[in-house]
């Protein structure tokens, strides 16, 4: 008898509880329920016409037809303007996704209801009675913190999870420029976007060396913003130096001023007839202009001059507040040893300073990973490089990523490339957050 609610909530949601006197709880399944089949009988289309291709799923009702829609992503294309019935992949995929986020809901509901009548048939054959108005009161107590936040999740589910669902599944497709639907259908292509990156010579030759820049340029924009940063606190904490507010507000205004006005700004200054090289010419120092933005070492190395400027004013004031909480016992413990203010400063300071910073550091390290802004406003990926596919000399994943969407519209290659981005990153983060403090006082 204990199985038997269960098995008969199966097919009749709530019966499970009515047999378990729990009439209030069982009517709100089985309403549940009237609304599932409600939904699938009222949004039907149409009668079945043999003529077009998937018409008896495009005319069935809303889950059939939005499963049908992401699995198939359509079977008549736009071959004219008055051509009464077409698919369009783009529209099935995104309807597919939310018919299937709503029918996880429902099936969630499904298992719930079967749960909750054996758990409760259980707890009756051990002598436990709970009336339908106590177990919500309940449920209010326990679970008030997950009601609460349901209809946020709600929202965060359809607004920000289904885009991210889908641009996931467009690298499992042919969406490029010479698949656009409704003209072109899409297909499923499996994994062949993600092969053909490194089984194309050009490709792969282009993504080996896109990617080690966009490392190398991470790595070196953080080291060296780290690097000026530190430097600057030590000088600022020189007894000799004088007005110390004064001049770490004046270091701090690179960061306070917006970014892009900075890059906006640096980039006219590094033209091949800007002020820079203008005042190099005009001092005689050189004879011709430099090709700052033209040639790739050049661009590459402004780059990394113009983010040091950009970064260096926040590690400055966060490594300036690590050092006031360098324990004094220390130093004392050192000038007794004997050890100079160098020596201090390599054993004590330093490994303090790291220690304390390395989350941001890394963090840091992370964002420069995909520091788009900087790459599009000086250079714009420039120079061209006649050996890279759709990609510049300064280009990193991330605005090669947007050239192949904006101005090539390879879709399926762009959001292969996002994937492969989010796995370096996702581990990157999630190696960082592991080795914190907090975490491993959780």
């Amino acid at each position: 008898m204990t199985m038997l609610p269960p098995l008969c909530s199966v097919f009749i949601w709530g019966t499970g509880q009515c047999m378990n006197k729990q009439k209030l709880k069982g009517l709100m399944f089985f309403m549940i329920q009237v609304l599932f089949v409600a939904i699938e009988v009222l949004t039907r289309r149409g009668a079945y016409d043999p003529s077009v291709p998937g018409s008896r799923f495009r005319n069935a009702g809303y889950f059939v037809r939005g499963l049908w829609g992401l699995i198939t992503l359509g079977a008549v294309p736009r071959e004219s303007s008055r051509q009464p019935v077409y698919d369009h992949s783009v529209m099935l995929m995104l309807g597919g996704i939310i018919t299937l986020m709503v029918f996880l809901i429902f099936a969630a509901l499904w298992v719930w209801n079967i749960m909750d009548a054996y758990k409760t048939r259980r707890a009756l054959e051990e002598g436990t009675r709970l009336s339908s108005v106590q177990y919500f009161l309940n449920l209010w107590d326990s679970a008030f913190e997950y009601i609460a936040i349901a209809p946020g999740m709600l929202l965060v589910l359809f607004i920000s999870i289904v885009p991210i669902i889908f641009a996931i599944l467009v690298a499992f497709t042919n969406y490029n420029a010479n698949f656009i639907p409704p003209v072109r259908l899409i297909q499923w292509t499996g994994l062949n976007t993600f092969l053909d990156i490194f089984r194309i010579p050009i490709w792969g030759n282009t993504f080996v060396r896109v990617f080690t820049w966009t490392v190398l340029w991470a790595f070196l924009s953080t080291f060296s913003s780290y690097a000026f940063g530190l430097l600057q606190a030590i000088i600022l904490r020189a007894k000799a130096v004088k007005f110390r507010p004064l001049w770490r507000g004046i270091f701090i205004l690179p960061w306070a001023v917006p970014g892009i006005v900075s890059m906006m700004v640096f980039r006219s200054l590094f033209h091949k007839e800007g002020a820079f090289n203008q005042m190099l010419l005009a001092s005689g120092l050189i004879k011709e202009a430099i090709p700052f933005l033209s040639d790739p070492t050049w661009a590459k190395v402004c780059l990394l001059l113009v983010n040091v400027w950009l970064g260096f004013p926040y590690f400055m004031a966060l490594i300036t507040g690590v050092i006031t909480t360098v324990p004094q016992e220390m130093y004392e413990a050192a000038q007794i040893d004997g050890a100079n203010s160098w020596q201090q400063f390599r054993s004590i300071t330093l490994p303090y300073i790291i220690a304390s910073t390395a989350p941001q550091i890394l963090m840091s390290a992370t964002f420069n990973f995909n520091n788009f802004n900087m790459i599009y406003f000086m250079t714009d990926g420039g120079p061209a490089n006649p050996q890279y596919q759709i990609a510049g000399s300064t280009d990193i994943l991330i605005s090669w990523i947007f050239k192949l969407t904006l101005d090539q519209r390879m879709y399926n290659f762009a959001s292969a490339l996002s994937i492969l981005i989010f796995i370096i990153v996702a581990s990157i983060s999630t190696w960082n957050l592991l080795r914190t403090r907090a975490f491993k006082e959780t």
